[in-house]
């Protein structure tokens, strides 16, 4: 309680005589330090193919490097940059190097980084339209242009082609989890209003479904959402399928659960699955949910992007039927993190559960009913202007370009492929979707490999993928598909060329021969 005996205006009278105002942002420090840190980037995209992909440090090594106590006094900007760089670079994991293969790729841009510069300097809150009306409408536009590239319909733009509002929209988001959870959260509450049912004995009636593909963000997200992990159904799926969802199995789980009395509520589906690129069958897997009223959202995070490509449009056949679609131009898009775009086919639907009024944010505009608050379509109020980085990569790449870089990597997955199949001690275990492939080293096949059964491929195979990472010359990661532990690559880091993947491959080949070499000689 000492603070509260203490005299502020004696206090802050010494302070005052004493130093000289701060002025955090004075412009000659801005220009100054972002003229350092745009030298700082430079260099960093000049040299970070030559950086090891993956750090060789331990953990808490930044601890030990940076004090633990907070500086109690101003020092240098040039100081904060020169623990950057020795300290800091180094135990980063390099996702924008071009031998990064794992995961799916954080591509960027120059537009991307400058429009984030800029909104980072506009510092924008954007919960309403009169908070930042141009923020707003340029979220606006930027959606329905993406729309407009993905052929969605124009029920899920926030204006029709004809310029008039429609009943559907959209909003930038963080990530796919946070899409999930909204969409969740308004199926919930559609199904409680359906079923005449509410608190938690409703709520315990209410099942979801998804893929076991599916990615996990899914499953956190029913939980955050109340639903009973009891209910959350996850649907096997095998070879037949190429792992995708089937509708068969689909059905008769929903059929099941109403016929117990259950109230199907929501299904995932997802074009692009993370483990294997799988895609589920969108009109179908609506046509199912539809017999229940089920809220049907497609996840396409990774493989929408390629969507803006004509040749790639069809896996979005059914998205009329559908209620909401995601898709994170984050990933494959050019644009850096965070943007997820979330598009529904009735906003009312989301605004309802999500809609929130406070005295202090009434406004006119609000009240008129003619402008999107995008507030309520999200579950926090405060939000940034990720509008602008988005805008301006379609503003100043348009669909060509965009849908050139998405054409290469996919072009260069395909030669990866090729390379892979070539070799008898590989496999490609699952057909390859878009720009990621998934192989591993065979199990023993007539002496064309060194593994003898699917115990020793395992071990074979994380031994290569544990080598190929501590070289630093490439970072790959892996999956298990059909209980098989597969490698995944996966082309689309902005900078890669095809000599990366081909060096890649040379690397892999190398490896491989190394493991052979060194299981002959324990034997």
């Amino acid at each position: 309680m000492g603070s509260l005996d203490a005299n502020p205006a004696a206090a802050y009278a010494a302070f005052a005589g004493d130093v000289e105002p701060f002025r955090p942002l004075d412009a000659d420090d801005v220009r100054s330090y972002l003229h350092k840190a745009v030298d700082f980037v430079y260099d960093y995209y000049k040299s970070v193919e030559s950086l090891p992909v993956l750090p060789g440090v331990e953990p808490g090594y930044l601890l030990r490097l940076l004090q633990s106590a907070p500086p109690s006094s101003s020092a240098p900007f040039d100081i904060a940059m020169k623990e950057l760089r020795e300290a800091v670079v180094p135990g980063m994991t390099h996702w924008a190097s071009p031998n990064f293969f794992a995961f799916f790729p954080a591509t960027n841009s120059a537009a991307a980084i400058a429009g984030e510069l800029i909104a980072s300097a506009m510092n924008t809150v954007g919960f309403t339209w009169q908070a930042a009306p141009a923020a707003t409408e340029l979220e606006v536009l930027a959606l329905d242009w993406l729309a407009q590239l993905l052929g969605l319909p124009a029920s899920f733009m926030n204006r029709t082609v004809a310029g008039g509002r429609g009943t559907g929209g959209g909003v930038i988001l963080g990530t796919t989890s946070e899409a999930m959870l909204v969409t969740l959260v308004a199926a919930r509450d559609a199904a409680l209003r359906r079923s005449g049912s509410n608190g938690v004995a409703g709520i315990t009636r209410l099942t979801v479904y998804a893929a076991d593909q599916t990615h996990s963000t899914f499953f956190k997200a029913c939980r955050l959402a109340g639903f009973d992990p009891a209910n959350i159904r996850s649907i096997p799926t095998g070879a037949e399928t190429d792992y995708g969802l089937d509708p068969a199995r689909l059905l008769e789980a929903m059929q099941a659960d109403a016929d117990a009395g259950l109230v199907p509520t929501y299904v995932c589906a997802t074009v692009g699955t993370t483990s294997s690129n799988a895609v589920d069958p969108v009109g179908a897997v609506a046509d199912v949910a539809a017999r229940f009223a089920a809220w049907v959202h497609v996840d396409a995070a990774y493989a929408g992007s390629a969507c803006i490509c004509p040749e790639f449009r069809h896996h979005l056949d059914g998205v009329e039927r559908v209620d909401s679609i995601s898709m994170s131009p984050h990933k494959w898009l050019m644009t850096c993190l965070d943007c997820t775009c979330l598009y529904v086919r009735d906003t009312h639907r989301l605004t309802g559960s999500l809609e929130t009024n406070p005295e202090y944010l009434k406004n006119h505009a609000s009240d008129s009913g003619e402008v999107t608050d995008l507030k309520d379509m999200q579950v926090g109020v405060g939000r940034r202007f990720r509008g602008l980085k988005l805008w301006m990569v379609m503003r100043t790449y348009g669909a060509g370009k965009l849908q050139e870089h998405i054409r290469s990597d996919v072009a260069m997955a395909k030669t990866f492929e090729d390379l892979v199949r070539g070799d008898d001690r590989f496999e490609v275990v699952v057909p390859r979707n878009f720009a990621l492939v998934c192989f591993r080293i065979r199990p023993r096949k007539s002496g064309a490999a060194i593994a003898a059964g699917e115990a020793e491929a395992e071990k074979a195979n994380r031994e290569l993928m544990e080598r190929l990472n501590k070289t630093g010359k490439a970072y790959v990661a892996h999956t298990v598909v059909g209980g098989r532990f597969v490698l995944r690559f996966a082309v689309g880091s902005s900078l890669q060329e095809e000599r990366h993947v081909r060096s890649a491959w040379e690397l892999i080949k190398k490896t491989t021969t190394e493991i052979v070499a060194d299981a002959g000689e324990d034997k």
